[in-house]
C-alpha cells in the first residue's frame, strides 16, 4: 500500500476565482465596463455570445459563496477586485460603494476562519484605459499604481496576501497578439509593449502598495509561466524552444526577478519592436523585491523548430486564430503532447508542475512559492439525484498535489495551492462551456452544488494528507 502523501502543517489549502467571472452585477453600485464587458458583448467573440453581465451572481451570493468554502474547509481564498467596480473609468477617486463589497467579503472571509488573497488584477481593464490606448500606453501602469494604492489603503489593514497581477502573458499576448481575449486587437509590436507596461504596472503597484499597507503584508505577482519542451535535441528545435521560454517566461520573470530582459527576447524579436518604449530606470521600477511568487500551471508545452510558418491552427491551446500569441515565432510548431486531455484539449501532466516549481526554486533562491492556480475542465453533469460526480478531477488533483509534495520533498519553499476554480463560472471567450469548478453551478437556477472533487479536496484541506482516489 502506498504511503500517505502527507502536507506540511502550516500548507495553505485554498481556492481561487476572479472578478468577471464570478461577479455579475456588472451596472450596479458605480462600476462602469471593462473591456470583457465590451469584448464579450461584441458579435462573435466568445462562444454563444455569452458574457458575464450575471455570470454566477456571486456579488449577490458572496455571503453563502463563503458559508459554502467553510463548510468544505478552505482555509484560503483567491479572489480579484474589479478595477472598474473601485474605480469607474479608471481615474479618479474611489467609489466606496464599490470597495465596501470587498469589504463586506473580506470580513465574511475572516469571520469563517478562512484566509482572504486578494489580486488586484484579473484582466477587466476599464474601457475607457483602453480607449485611450490601454496596456501598450505608459500611461495605464501609471493609473494602475493610483488604483493598487487606493484599494491598497482600503483593505490592507485585512488582507495580507496581495497579488499585483494574475497572468499577465495573457493580458498581453492573447489581449494585444492573437486578439482571442479582451480587448482582441491582433498587433504583434502592441503586444509586446503591452508586455513591458504591465511589467512596469507591477513595479509602481508593489512601490504603491508597500507605501500604503502595513509592514507585515505580503505581495506577490501570479505567472502562468510555460514549462516549455523539446521534440528533440537538435540545436534548431533547442533554439525554437528558447525563443517560447523567453516569450513566455523570460518576458517577464527576467524584469520582476531580476531587473533584466533577455537578450535572446530582444534578438529575436527586433523585426517587430526596438524596445524604445523600455526607458532609463524603468528596469529599477519593475523589480522590486517580491514576498511570494505564484505559479499558475496547466499543461506543458512540447515545441519544435518549422521551415516555414506551419498551415493550420496551432497546438498551443491559447484559442483559435490566424493571429500569433508569439511574435516572431511564426516559424516555431507546437505540437500536442500525448497522454490524456481535459475538456480544454490540455494534456494531463503533473510532472509539469513539478519542473516548474523547482526552475523557480532555484531562479528564485528564498522566495517563497504558491501555486495560484491549478485545475481541469471536464463535462459535469449531475446525476438523476442531483449529484455530481467527477472522478477525473480527483484523480488531475491528486497527481497535481503529489507533484507539489514531491517538490517540496526536494526542497521547494511551496506555502499553498490555490484549486483553480471553486466553482463553475463564465470562462471568458469560451463561455460557460467549460466547467472548471470543484462546485457545480446550475446556470438556469445558479444553485450550487459541491462536485465530489470539492468534497475530496476538503478531506484534504482538513487533514492535510491526500484521500485515496477514488472512482464514485
Amino acid at each position: 500500500m502506498p504511503e500517505p502523501v502527507t502536507f506540511p502543517p502550516a500548507f495553505l489549502w485554498g481556492a481561487a476565482t476572479s472578478a468577471y467571472q464570478i461577479e455579475g452585477a456588472v451596472r450596479e453600485d458605480g462600476r462602469t465596463p471593462s473591456i470583457w464587458d465590451t469584448f464579450s458583448h461584441t458579435p462573435g467573440k466568445t462562444a454563444g455570445g455569452e458574457h458575464g453581465d450575471i455570470a454566477v451572481d456571486h456579488y449577490h451570493r458572496y455571503r453563502d459563496d463563503v458559508a459554502l468554502m467553510a463548510e468544505l474547509g478552505l482555509g484560503a481564498y483567491r479572489f480579484s477586485v474589479s478595477w472598474p467596480r473601485v474605480q469607474p473609468t479608471g481615474r479618479g477617486p474611489a467609489v466606496q460603494r464599490g470597495l465596501d463589497f470587498y469589504r463586506r467579503l473580506v470580513d465574511e472571509l475572516l469571520a469563517h476562519g478562512i484566509k482572504p488573497a486578494l489580486t488586484l488584477y484579473h484582466w477587466d481593464l476599464p474601457q475607457e484605459l483602453e480607449d485611450a490606448g490601454g496596456w501598450p500606453e505608459r500611461d495605464t501602469a501609471l493609473r494602475f499604481a493610483e488604483y493598487a494604492q487606493i484599494v491598497g489603503e482600503a483593505l490592507g489593514d485585512r488582507v495580507e496576501q496581495w497579488i499585483t497581477l494574475n497572468e499577465p502573458w495573457c493580458s498581453a499576448f492573447l489581449g494585444y497578439g492573437s486578439g482571442v481575449h479582451a480587448p482582441g486587437r491582433t498587433d504583434a509590436a502592441a503586444s509586446l509593449k503591452a508586455a513591458h507596461h504591465l511589467n512596469l504596472a507591477h513595479g509602481l503597484g508593489t512601490s504603491a502598495l508597500r507605501a500604503a499597507m502595513p509592514a507585515r503584508n505580503t505581495i506577490a505577482v501570479s505567472l502562468n509561466s510555460s514549462v516549455v519542451r523539446t521534440v528533440s535535441q537538435d540545436p534548431a528545435d533547442l533554439a525554437a524552444g528558447q525563443r517560447i521560454d523567453d516569450l513566455a517566461n523570460g518576458v517577464f520573470h527576467g524584469p520582476m526577478l531580476n531587473g533584466v530582459y533577455p537578450e535572446t527576447l530582444f534578438e529575436a524579436t527586433s523585426s517587430v519592436t526596438d524596445w524604445s518604449y523600455v526607458l532609463d530606470g524603468d528596469l529599477q521600477l519593475i523589480h522590486q523585491p517580491l514576498d511570494a511568487l505564484g505559479l499558475n500551471y496547466y499543461t506543458p508545452a512540447l515545441v519544435s523548430a518549422a521551415e516555414s510558418a506551419p498551415a493550420g491552427p496551432r497546438a498551443d491551446g491559447h484559442g483559435a486564430s490566424s493571429y500569433s500569441p508569439w511574435p516572431s515565432a511564426d516559424d516555431v510548431m507546437f505540437h500536442q503532447t500525448p497522454g490524456e486531455r481535459t475538456e480544454m484539449g490540455w494534456t494531463i501532466d503533473p510532472t509539469g508542475l513539478h519542473e516548474l516549481i523547482m526552475r523557480y526554486t532555484s531562479l528564485a533562491p528564498g522566495l517563497p512559492l504558491y501555486v495560484t492556480e491549478n485545475g481541469a475542465a471536464y463535462d459535469d453533469k449531475p446525476d438523476p439525484d442531483g449529484h455530481v460526480h467527477d472522478p477525473e478531477r480527483i484523480a488531475y488533483l491528486h497527481g497535481h498535489l503529489s507533484a507539489v509534495r514531491r517538490a517540496i520533498a526536494d526542497g521547494a519553499d511551496v506555502r499553498g495551492y490555490y484549486l483553480w476554480s471553486l466553482m463553475d463560472n463564465f470562462e471568458w471567450s469560451y463561455g460557460y462551456g467549460k466547467r472548471f469548478g470543484a462546485v457545480y453551478v446550475d446556470y438556469s437556477t445558479l444553485a450550487r452544488t459541491p462536485k465530489s472533487s470539492a468534497l475530496w479536496y476538503g478531506q484534504a484541506a482538513r487533514t492535510g494528507e491526500l484521500p485515496p482516489v477514488t472512482t464514485e
